[in-house]
């Protein structure tokens, strides 16, 4: 149940106040999620259509697309129409649910992460038995698993959020509703808020992050003893390279703003690292896949010939 609390709604004052760079940051925001959407789409497309990527890898990849999809449509919207609007108010409601769908999708891309790197550990390492270790429907349980962990970790933050006071200014000052800039508008006590902000998401961002890292020290290590060669070593490796891209560029800004200390950090900063992780990282995702991998290029190929 929500807190008794007298704002109402929430005004997110965004990147800047100029009117004159409104329109124009409309258009980069607007062409940048209609690429996002476009991009994910199209992977998500051809992995679902495609005989030949119905592995897992391909399995998780098509979840990541699925979810850089939501997450930019739980943020860029209501960017985009703030941008030609006055009144950038969101509703009390409306806040929390923004915050709790971004923690969802976060906190889920992160073990998604990590399960795709695992996934490339059991592929590289013990080839023989991938088929078993990773069929069809324990990656459906282990996709399933994540998605729900994501959830009720978000719903921690929203509920323990919404239960808070908000008796003063009502100002955002960032792109959307975050945990962070509502714990400082809030009256009362905030300690509790604040542990499990630094704690719960810390454990999410550092868990999944340090298991990827284990995945790609097995990988190394077995390749280094078991082939003894660099070109074989380079051949492996070159399979995890677009993976291993999306993961620093996902885990980067997202380690900078809930690891890292609250203190010295300017309004600026925030909203920097805010677009990287919400609006950059999303749209870089498909291009990274697409570029780096022979086989979904060739199945979008494949894709835009038979349409046309």
């Amino acid at each position: 149940m929500l807190n008794q609390t007298s704002v109402t709604e929430f005004l997110l004052l965004g990147v800047t106040d100029i009117q004159v760079l409104q329109p124009v940051l409309f258009v980069i925001f607007l062409a940048t999620y209609i690429v996002n959407v476009a991009g994910n789409a199209a992977i998500l497309m051809v992995v679902i259509s495609d005989p030949r990527l119905h592995s897992p890898m391909y399995f998780f990849l098509g979840n990541l697309s699925c979810l850089d999809i939501c997450y930019s449509m739980v943020t860029l919207p209501k960017m985009l129409e703030n941008f030609l609007s006055t009144h950038k108010a969101i509703s009390f409601l409306g806040c929390i649910s923004q915050l709790h769908f971004f923690h969802f999708l976060g906190s889920t891309e992160s073990m998604l992460l990590a399960v795709m790197g695992f996934d490339r550990f059991v592929a590289i390492c013990k080839p023989l038995r991938y088929p078993l270790i990773m069929s069809h429907w324990v990656c459906v349980q282990m996709a399933i698993t994540v998605w729900i962990i994501g959830f009720f970790h978000a719903l921690l933050h929203s509920v323990m959020t919404s239960r808070l006071n908000f008796c003063g200014s009502n100002h955002i000052h960032h792109l959307f509703c975050d945990v962070k800039p509502l714990l400082e508008l809030a009256c009362g006590n905030t300690e509790l808020n604040e542990w499990l902000l630094n704690t719960v998401t810390g454990t999410f961002a550092v868990g999944p992050f340090f298991l990827t890292l284990l995945s790609y020290s097995y990988i190394i290590i077995y390749l280094f003893f078991k082939t003894r060669s660099c070109s074989m070593l380079h051949k492996a490796l070159s399979t995890c390279v677009s993976h291993f891209m999306v993961v620093v560029l996902f885990y980067a800004p997202v380690v900078f703003t809930y690891i890292r200390p609250a203190t010295g950090s300017s309004v600026e900063q925030e909203w920097i690292i805010a677009i990287m992780y919400s609006v950059v990282t999303p749209v870089l995702n498909p291009m990274i896949y697409t570029l780096r991998n022979k086989e979904v290029k060739g199945a979008l190929r494949r894709a835009t010939s038979r349409r046309f």
